[in-house]
Order: structure tokens, then C-alpha cells, then sequence
């Protein structure tokens, strides 16, 4: 008799334990698959709305960079939107299920999802703290280029070369960021020419100034002035430009229209390009 009674308890508590790992099981699943199409449609609103923003944008001249720092708000907003209703469907469970479910999500993170939430974090400081804008020029590491999104996983710049880099956010918020226009659409840019030691030191700096304040890209006002200044080195007299253009994105262009026009007058003018001497031997200038 007492066998069958232990028998009894022991189906019993086998049946209740199958029940219950059964009832986990059926609430789990469902909250898993909810979250994937959650964080799916969440995904897709970002990407559909950064989009269009950016088309945009480009209609508003100089405020573009302000209209797409948007974007990433918009991001933060939507995913966190997707992060509270993951969870009020999180909050309806019992706790043995949501037991199960944080160390479901607790391995995750151990196991591959660390980086992704430390770049998740990353986005949210750089869109707070805004380092750098979306349309920034920025130097990082040895990439240079035009910031084309701030994600929340990473961020994408344009280079020079048109090549499409991918930055981690981590990396960027751990490591220094140089940004040449720090959010205006207006940007310093260096111009270097250099001539020989016997040249005509003051015609030369006249004409480098000519080409630089009547080039249609150059912007001067009181925060935006240009300087010319000269330096001797070994072979030549290097003297540079620093000069604002009106628009970021003529970057090149303005560098290499001042160059070409700065040299088309220095052949008029007989102003020779470096030569090399002899140590003890260079001529004095003019």
C-alpha cells in the first residue's frame, strides 16, 4: 500500500514538472517569435523614415545637417517604443516564465549579443551628445570621410574615394573623432603651394590671396576669414591657405580650383616652382 502511495506521488510530481516545462514552453515561444517581428517591423520603420528623411533634406540647403540629426532621435524613439512593448508583453508572464526567459536573454548577451548592445549604447550617446552630425566631414582612425547615417548599431561615412565605411559605434564613442565642420555646412579648408626661395616672395602672396577671395567657393565673413601664412623649408617657401568654402561638399573642388588658378598665374608671372640645392649653396630670396 505504501509503495503504490509513493508511486501515486511520484507520477504526480512527474506530471506537475511536465506540466509546468509545457506551459513555459508555450509561453515562451510565442514571446520569442513576438519579439522577432517586433523588432523586425521596428527595423523597418527606422530604415523607411531615415530614408525619406534624408531625401529630404536635401531641399533645405544649409540646414540639411540639422534636419538629418533627426534621423537618429527617430531611431532611439522607435526601437525604445519596440523595447516597452516587448516588455509589457514581458510583464503578463508568471515569474517561473520570466525566470527562464532573463536567463534565455542573459546567455544571449553572454554569448554573442555583448558588442551589439555596447554599439546600441553607443548610438544613443552619440545621438544625445552629438560629437558629430549626419553631412559632418570627420576623421577617424585612417578613415576620412562624410558622415551618411548614425545607426544604432554603427555609423556609415562616405570617403573621398566614394567607398561606404561601416564604424561600430563602440569604436567611435571609445576612440577620438575629428570633425572639420562640428555641424555647420560651412568648413575650413588648407591649400599648400610652393615656389622656389628666389621667387618673388610678395607677388606670389598677392596672387595666392587674388584666387583665394574671388574663388566661387570661398565663404568670408566674421567667423569665417581666411589667412595666408609662409613657411621656409629645406627646398621651397610653402605658403598656405586656410579658407572656409560656402559648402562642405566642394571641398575638392575649391582646393583644386585655387590650386589650378594660382599656378596658371605664377607661369604668367615667372614664378618658379622648388628646385632642388645643394646644402650651403640656396639662394637668398627675393
Amino acid at each position: 500500500m505504501a509503495d503504490n502511495s509513493v508511486l501515486d506521488t511520484a507520477v504526480s510530481q512527474g506530471s506537475t514538472v511536465e506540466s509546468s516545462f509545457s506551459e513555459i514552453y508555450n509561453e515562451i515561444l510565442p514571446l520569442i517569435l513576438d519579439a522577432v517581428i517586433i523588432f523586425i517591423g521596428a527595423y523597418i520603420l527606422a530604415r523607411v523614415i531615415s530614408f525619406l528623411l534624408i531625401r529630404l533634406s536635401e531641399y533645405f540647403g544649409h540646414a540639411r545637417i540639422a534636419v538629418r540629426m533627426i534621423v537618429p532621435i527617430l531611431n532611439i524613439i522607435i526601437y525604445t517604443t519596440a523595447i516597452l512593448l516587448l516588455l509589457q508583453r514581458v510583464i503578463t508572464l508568471s515569474t517561473i516564465e520570466i525566470v527562464a526567459f532573463s536567463s534565455l536573454f542573459g546567455a544571449a548577451i553572454g554569448f554573442g549579443l555583448k558588442d551589439v548592445f555596447a554599439n546600441i549604447i553607443g548610438g544613443v550617446i552619440i545621438a544625445f551628445e552629438k560629437p558629430f552630425r549626419i553631412g559632418d566631414r570627420i576623421t577617424m582612425g585612417e578613415h576620412y570621410g562624410e558622415v551618411a547615417e548614425i545607426g544604432m548599431l554603427d555609423t556609415r561615412i562616405v570617403t573621398p574615394d566614394d567607398n561606404y565605411v561601416t564604424i561600430p559605434n563602440y569604436k567611435i564613442i571609445t576612440q577620438s573623432v575629428a570633425s572639420a565642420n562640428a555641424g555647420f555646412i560651412e568648413m575650413m579648408v588648407v591649400i599648400d603651394i610652393y615656389i622656389d626661395h628666389s621667387a618673388d616672395l610678395d607677388r606670389a602672396i598677392t596672387i595666392f590671396k587674388e584666387a583665394v577671395v574671388t574663388s566661387r567657393h570661398v565663404y568670408i565673413s566674421d567667423r569665417c576669414f581666411y589667412t595666408i601664412l609662409t613657411e621656409n623649408q629645406l627646398h621651397s617657401v610653402r605658403l598656405r591657405a586656410r579658407a572656409y568654402v560656402w559648402d562642405l561638399r566642394d571641398e575638392f573642388e575649391c582646393r583644386a580650383e585655387i590650386s589650378r588658378r594660382t599656378k596658371r598665374a605664377f607661369q604668367q608671372e615667372g614664378i618658379l616652382p622648388p628646385r632642388y640645392y645643394v646644402p650651403g649653396e640656396m639662394p637668398e630670396a627675393s
